[in-house]
C-alpha cells in the first residue's frame, strides 16, 4: 500500500484515495464533501465512462429515437438541432438509460443480444476509465494544483477486476498510486438497498458469466420467451443476486487496501473527519488481516 500507517497518511503531502463498494453507501457523499472542502480533486469513474468512453453511444441512441419523429428527423438531417447527453456527477441517468434492461420492448426492454452488446461496451469503458486514474492524478496536480485526489469508483468495479490475481492490470495500476478503501455495508444496509431498488429498478452491469447464469435462472422461473420478459422484474431478480455475489469480490479488493463501514462514513462531516477515519482504518488493518 502507498501508506503504511495512519501517521504515514497524515504526513503525506499528497493524499490519494480510491473509494469502492455498492452504490448508495457513501462513495459520492464523501467525494462531494472533500471536493467542497477544497484541495481535493474528485475523479468520478462513472462520469468518465459516460462523458469519454460511452458518450457517442449514448448520443447516437438519443438520435436513433429522435429519427423516429418526423419533425426531429428533418431537423437532425439538416443539422438544425444538436442532441447530446447532460451527464453530471449527480445525474448519471443518460448512462444507465443507455445500458438498458432486457425483455419486452413494449415495456422498455432490449433484445438480449443488444443488451449484452451494451454490457460489453460498459465493461471496456470502465476498465479504460479506471486505467485513466493515474493520468488524472498527474493532471489534477500539475494543471490545477490540487494536492489531494479522491477516486469515486463505479459500484461495478468488482465485476471488471480479478482482485485474487496479484497481477490484475487494473488493481496493480491503481493500488500503486492510490489507497483502495472499501465502504462495507451491513446486512441492514443490504436490505435497505434492496428495498430502494425494488421501488425504482435501474440498469446494472453484470460480469458476462454471472449475467448468463442469472438470465437463465430467471427465464426458467418465469417460463417466458426472452422477448416476453418484464424488464423491471428481471432487474429486481438480478439485483438481489448481484448484492450477494459482489460481497466476496469487494472483500478480495479490500486486501489491497483498507476497510471502513457505512456507519463510520455516515458520521463524517468534514475533510479532517475523513482523514481521521482513513488513519484509523490503516492503523487497525493488521487486526483485520
Amino acid at each position: 500500500m502507498i501508506y503504511a500507517s495512519g501517521s504515514d497518511y497524515q504526513a503525506a503531502a499528497h493524499k490519494r484515495v480510491m473509494l469502492f463498494g455498492m452504490s448508495g453507501l457513501g462513495k459520492t457523499y464523501l467525494s462531494n464533501l472533500l471536493r467542497a472542502a477544497g484541495g481535493w480533486f474528485h475523479y468520478s469513474v462513472d462520469y468518465r465512462i459516460g462523458t469519454r468512453y460511452m458518450d457517442e453511444f449514448i448520443a447516437d441512441n438519443f438520435k436513433r429515437e429522435a429519427m423516429k419523429v418526423p419533425l426531429l428527423r428533418e431537423l437532425l438531417l439538416s443539422d438544425s438541432v444538436y442532441i447530446a447527453s447532460n451527464i453530471t456527477f449527480d445525474n448519471l441517468a443518460p448512462l444507465s438509460t443507455y445500458l438498458g434492461k432486457p425483455g419486452d420492448a413494449g415495456r422498455g426492454g432490449l433484445p438480449f443480444a443488444e443488451y449484452r452488446r451494451r454490457q460489453d461496451q460498459h465493461r471496456a469503458a470502465e476498465i479504460s476509465a479506471m486505467l485513466d486514474t493515474t493520468r488524472f492524478i498527474d493532471r489534477a496536480q500539475s494543471l490545477y494544483g490540487y494536492p489531494h485526489f479522491i477516486c469515486d469508483t463505479s459500484g461495478s468495479i468488482c465485476e471488471v477486476v480479478d482482485a485474487e490475481n496479484p497481477a490484475d492490470p487494473v488493481m496493480a495500476e491503481v493500488s500503486a498510486h492510490l489507497l483502495p478503501v472499501w465502504i462495507r455495508g451491513s446486512a441492514a444496509h443490504a436490505e435497505e438497498l434492496r428495498r430502494r431498488f425494488d421501488r425504482a429498478p435501474k440498469p446494472m452491469y453484470y460480469r458476462p458469466d454471472f449475467l448468463m447464469q442469472v438470465w437463465d435462472e430467471f427465464l426458467a422461473r418465469e417460463g417466458k420467451a426472452p422477448d416476453q420478459v418484464d424488464p423491471d422484474a428481471f432487474l429486481r431478480f438480478g439485483y438481489a443476486r448481484l448484492l450477494e455475489s459482489r460481497q466476496p469480490r469487494y472483500a478480495a479488493m479490500a486486501r489491497w487496501g483498507v476497510t471502513m463501514t457505512a456507519e463510520e462514513v455516515a458520521g463524517v462531516r468534514d475533510a479532517p473527519g475523513f482523514d481521521a477515519l482513513i488513519m484509523r482504518a490503516l492503523d487497525r488493518r493488521p487486526d483485520e488481516a
